[in-house]
């Protein structure tokens, strides 16, 4: 490769539009409220779901910023591979479905940052109404009935054998499976854990409210999160 060449990559190519960077970013901030708003409708997750996806507008918009600084050269480009190789992420992705919102997020960036405005605008409406249709027709009837949860009831005392079937008894009439984990009990505590597949996920606070009476305590969480 000759001097004149090599000048022609190394040197800034593109010229960038103020305005249209602007615009860029608008669209990008946007889109990834729209995608926040759905992520906190239609999400399933037990985590909290503002702490996750509070950042979602800021990482768009940060993405948009660094797709824009690399394409107009492509020295940055080659420089931003080494410098981003320092970078390490730490944050505990607990679902799949965390990271696919992630990824929405991250392509709204790579499309405004590219200039796609009507590419990345097209492709992330298919990509929400994908979520919708999903959520309406799949994910309300058929994956949280069949959601396996680790249900804890906890007093801070020794129950008795007639309040334990009493619990029992309310909780197998919200329930469409249940299985006891374990089992413990002591002069001042009591201990229970059952894994529980409700027959309606929309009830789950009614039989928490109905549960905790004299002073017992009820947790719900997922087998590998932690409780709600």
């Amino acid at each position: 490769m000759d001097t004149q060449a090599l000048e022609f990559f190394l040197k800034d190519n593109v010229t960038l539009d103020v305005s249209s960077f602007i615009v860029n970013l608008c669209v990008a901030a946007l889109l990834s409220v729209i995608i926040q708003i759905f992520y906190l409708r239609y999400s399933t997750t037990l985590s909290s779901k503002f702490e996750f996806s509070k950042n979602f507008v800021i990482l768009g918009i940060t993405t948009t910023i660094v797709i824009t600084i690399i394409k107009s050269s492509l020295a940055l480009s080659l420089g931003l591979v080494g410098a981003l190789s320092i970078v390490r992420f730490r944050a505990a992705i607990k679902e799949p479905e965390e990271l696919v919102f992630l990824f929405l997020i991250i392509s709204t960036g790579l499309g405004c940052g590219a200039g796609q405005i009507k590419i990345i605008s097209i492709g992330i409406l298919f990509s929400l109404i994908s979520i919708f249709l999903y959520s309406k027709f799949f994910e309300k009837r058929y994956l949280k009935l069949a959601e396996t949860l680790n249900l804890a009831i906890i007093a801070d005392k020794k129950l008795s054998e007639k309040e334990i079937n009493e619990k029992m008894d309310e909780i197998k009439k919200y329930t469409s499976k249940i299985k006891l984990i374990s089992f413990s009990k002591s002069e001042d505590n009591t201990t229970i854990n059952f894994d529980v597949q409700l027959n309606n996920f929309s009830e789950l606070n009614k039989l928490t409210e109905i549960l905790q009476k004299n002073d017992t305590r009820v947790v719900f969480a997922r087998n590998d999160l932690t409780a709600l």
